[in-house]
């Protein structure tokens, strides 16, 4: 009898240890607690005495919430040293939070990549350009070892964490500006030549100002060798090269690929060293992205600090009256009518350069829609329908030549009489505003100011008639 309790109590201890056993292994709702130890990139930081700087900044900006979450990081970061550089002695609770936030984000890729992931090229991190919200850009070099930036060179690699993976780098990587990419991205060394020729800085220093916002669309190297057909820089005249760079460049914003969209945009060259005249640049997304109907963008945002690059293949033509009669589908019935009679080249003349004719010109350009009411006015099914000699007169009453009348000017001109190329008048209604034809009906300006190297292009939706 007292060895069956014996056992009886044997069993019990038994059932009862396993019992706690079990249980210390659940949380109180019954589910399985893991105690395996932590190991994120924020712990690998943490446990490491040579990132304890790197620490400091991801805990100053709030950033250690992400490096310690879940996700697939590749996080580049700077030892002590680095970090002493980069401060020059200045306490790290002493930078701005927000610069300081951009630097350490700016270390980060939200994707896991190995050393044997990493190649040559752009990647983009978390920090985020300020006005347009979208990703900045690190290029990395992997020629000779990793450098990023052509700054940072990768000193430690592939230390592995639950989510993601760190790389040691021994400076800390500054965020990008458009300068820093076109200076270190070989296949941007024409372009930087170009900016940089005689000694010229007014290009990089305006591309690395971090208070303004520009879009730039960079030739490749094989663009500019197209562009100087055997010649060299230096035989450029040098503020013939400063329009065509600053053809490339739209100030006062950011514009992302996803918001391009057929339109006419402004650059920073400017018609006749008018400031407030300048030139225009026609851009098409009917099929990929085209500016001025000659150059297309083949790499589109390279996302740095101060704007944007797209990658172009071929140097973007400075326009003449007649590019975007060429270039935009919405004046396809008008280059017909120009190119009509095989005995007058118009184009020919209306390409003409400044100074070297009867230049400048301002053109009125009916669109498409005008010209189709325009047909079925005459009852007409097109172009071909209409007599040589009356559409040379319809074609040259369209220009005046000797003047690059703006929008803004047509308000002190209202009333005023102009003689066009046809030698017939038109008259200028800067209320409403319009041009009266020789017929008296008013044809509506639309688009204005289109502004080119040899005049200015002002779109009309009417047809003048005489």
């Amino acid at each position: 009898m007292k060895k069956k309790i014996l056992i009886t109590k044997i069993l019990f201890l038994i059932i009862t240890t396993i019992g706690i056993l079990s249980c210390s292994d659940d949380d109180d709702n019954g589910n399985i607690i893991d105690n395996t130890p932590s190991n994120t990139i924020l712990d690998l930081v943490i446990n490491e005495p040579n990132y304890s700087s790197f620490l400091a900044a991801l805990n100053q900006t709030g950033v250690n919430a992400t490096v310690a979450g879940s996700g697939n990081f590749t996080v580049f970061a700077p030892t002590n040293a680095a970090f002493d550089a980069f401060l020059g002695g200045t306490a790290i609770e002493d930078v701005d939070n927000t610069v300081l936030t951009q630097i350490v984000l700016n270390h980060i890729l939200n994707a896991e990549l190995f050393a044997a992931d990493l190649t040559t090229g752009y990647q983009k991190t978390i920090a985020t350009e300020a006005s347009s919200n979208v990703a900045i850009d690190m290029y990395i070099d992997t020629t000779s070892g990793v450098v990023i930036n052509n700054q940072s060179t990768v000193i430690g690699v592939d230390i592995d964490a639950d989510n993601g993976v760190l790389h040691e780098v021994d400076m800390v990587i500054d965020v990008a500006t458009i300068n820093t990419f076109i200076t270190i991205d070989p296949s941007l060394d024409a372009l930087e030549s170009a900016l940089t020729d005689e000694g010229n800085t007014a290009f990089t220093d305006l591309l690395s100002d971090t208070s303004a916002d520009f879009t730039v669309f960079a030739p490749t190297n094989e663009a500019f060798i197209t562009f100087l057909d055997g010649a060299m820089l230096s035989d450029i005249d040098n503020d013939v090269l400063g329009q065509v760079l600053s053809n490339h460049v739209i100030p006062g914003t950011v514009a992302i690929s996803t918001t391009l969209s057929n339109s006419y945009v402004n650059t920073a060259a400017v018609f006749n060293g008018d400031m407030n005249a300048p030139i225009t640049m026609y851009v098409n997304t009917d099929d990929g992205v085209q500016l001025n109907g000659a150059s297309s963008v083949t790499q589109a945002d390279i996302v740095t600090s101060n704007g944007v690059i797209h990658i172009v293949n071929a140097v973007v033509p400075l326009p003449d009256v007649t590019t975007f009669i060429f270039a935009d589908p919405n004046f396809s019935i008008l280059l017909e009518a120009i190119i009509a009679d095989p005995n007058v080249d118009y184009i020919a003349a209306l390409q003409t350069p400044i100074g070297e004719g009867a230049t400048p010109f301002t053109g009125f350009a009916p669109t498409n829609d005008a010209f189709e009411n325009f047909f079925t006015d005459l009852n007409v099914t097109g172009i071909s329908d209409i007599p040589l000699m009356d559409l040379s007169v319809i074609v040259e009453l369209h220009n005046i030549i000797n003047m690059n009348i703006r929008a803004a000017e047509l308000t002190a001109m209202d009333g005023m009489s102009f003689t066009t190329f046809s030698g017939l008048d038109i008259t200028i209604d800067a209320t409403t505003p319009a041009i009266i034809g020789p017929d008296g009906e008013s044809s509506l300006l639309l688009m204005t100011d289109l502004q080119t190297t040899n005049g200015v292009v002002h779109s009309l939706n009417r047809v003048l008639r005489n």
